[in-house]
């Protein structure tokens, strides 16, 4: 079969679809696509060798042995998804100490992202730390300080949860006008996995903190010796001390062997390698911490202490590395996220947000983790402005880039969690637009 006589054949299906409805049109549709696979499967292999793994052919790789069990002791993906890999942008990272990289967020499934893959952010490259010589400090306002190595940390209680990971600044070269010609480059620096570690309330409680505490300074041990000061709420709540990721332990560019988790929080208070924590009344921003994260207003002053992520979401397909190849019925997919919470609605649009759509979630719906979702749309090939509206169990609404603006003004990098317009063209290609 031809691509034409192939493409003729999509269309049929399609415009034949129209005219059934309910259980009967998702059947046809069913048997329609099974009819297009198949004529797509001959088209591809025209000329091709009796050999290639298409029925009833038998594949090569079935009339053989496979390699043998532990002939990779430590697994990897298979080499035909090499593709999937973090990515720099070169006028971002053109130093790789002080830099930044993205996750592949396109070529994800469910909400996990894996360790591997987990966008990277440093100040002085990645220390490689010997974990029988690590050791974690807790001083300040503390009734019995104390220095605890790996082992010792371990014996606490520890727990697992599952959180999502996002740089304050992911997006934010979006600020003024869409730039990135990627969905990996646009909200990138954002990962989603499970943690294991000791509550740091429950560290707190084994040194006593004085009644004057107001704050923890949190250092890592890297070149830079990063640093954030956390007001002791967070700390006393669901902060956590962590050695393990994914069911793992921590990789190197991930803190290895000990980190602060700050869930829903800003990705620069997730304090990596950490090495001291010290108890005080005051944030530590005017001495000792060497990156204070502010927001640039409008007006020339900043805000302090915007720690939460705000309420957000993103088109993951169609996106630019996931074109639309033939019009027909698709799942338009997508993430959205909270750190207040956990996400209560999505909608979509397909025209600009002129008209929305409630989407279904299609993963568990975790608080302070990625939540997926997916609405059912048939594209007629017409060019179309593709859009996703988060709303969380706050109430709080993910706001047009109108709204942000207006409120923010342009001056910033951080926070941008504004509504996210994919443009598809007839073709199926997708680029990164904006509309107020």
């Amino acid at each position: 079969m031809s691509q034409r006589e192939l493409d003729n054949l999509i269309n049929s299906i399609a415009q034949a679809g129209h005219r059934v409805s309910g259980v009967e049109r998702r059947r046809f549709l069913k048997s329609g696509l099974l009819m297009v696979g198949a004529a797509a499967s001959a088209t591809s292999v025209a000329g091709a060798s009796e050999s290639v793994g298409v029925p009833p052919n038998i594949p090569p790789w079935s009339k053989r042995l496979g390699r043998g069990v532990v002939s990779h002791p430590y697994g990897s993906p298979s080499p035909h998804e090499a593709h999937v890999q973090r990515r720099t942008v070169d006028w971002l990272t053109a130093d790789r100490i002080a830099s930044i990289s993205f996750t592949p967020l396109a070529d994800l499934n469910g909400i996990i992202t894996p360790s591997g893959i987990v966008f990277e952010r440093y100040h002085a490259g990645v220390p490689e730390i010997p974990p029988d010589q690590h050791r974690l400090m807790i001083h300040g306002l503390v009734k019995r300080p104390i220095i605890l190595s790996m082992d010792d940390l371990m014996r606490f209680p520890s727990q697992s949860v599952i959180r999502f990971l996002e740089c304050p600044a992911n997006g934010g070269m979006e600020w003024r006008g869409a730039q990135m010609d990627k969905l990996q480059f646009s909200h990138g620096m954002l990962a989603c996995c499970e943690w294991t570690g000791v509550r740091l309330a429950t560290l707190l409680e084994e040194v006593g903190i004085d009644a004057n505490a107001a704050w923890v300074l949190a250092e890592g041990a890297d070149g830079a010796h990063m640093s954030r000061s956390i007001p002791m709420d967070k700390a006393l709540g669901d902060a956590l001390v962590v050695f393990a990721q994914n069911g793992e332990m921590l990789r190197p560019e991930q803190g290895y062997p000990l980190r602060l988790v700050n869930p829903g929080w800003e990705g620069n208070t997730w304090v990596k390698w950490l090495r001291r924590l010290e108890v005080g009344d005051k944030p530590w921003y005017h001495r000792e911490e060497t990156s204070k994260y502010t927001d640039l207003m409008a007006d020339g002053t900043s805000r302090e202490f915007t720690y939460v992520q705000e309420c957000n979401s993103v088109v993951t397909s169609p996106c630019p590395e996931k074109p639309f190849r033939v019009k027909g019925k698709y799942m338009i997919q997508g993430l959205a996220w909270s750190g207040r919470g956990k996400i209560k609605h999505v909608d979509v649009s397909v025209d600009g947000g002129v008209s929305w759509h409630q989407a279904q979630f299609t993963s568990q719906v975790l608080p302070k983790a990625l939540t997926r979702f997916a609405l059912e749309w048939d594209w007629d090939g017409s060019e179309t402005l593709l859009q996703s509206r988060a709303i969380d169990e706050t109430g709080y609404v993910q706001p047009t880039y109108g709204q942000l603006r207006q409120a923010r003004g342009t001056n910033s990098i951080y926070h941008k969690n504004a509504i996210h317009t994919w443009k598809l063209s007839p073709q199926g290609i997708v680029t990164n637009v904006q509309i107020s």
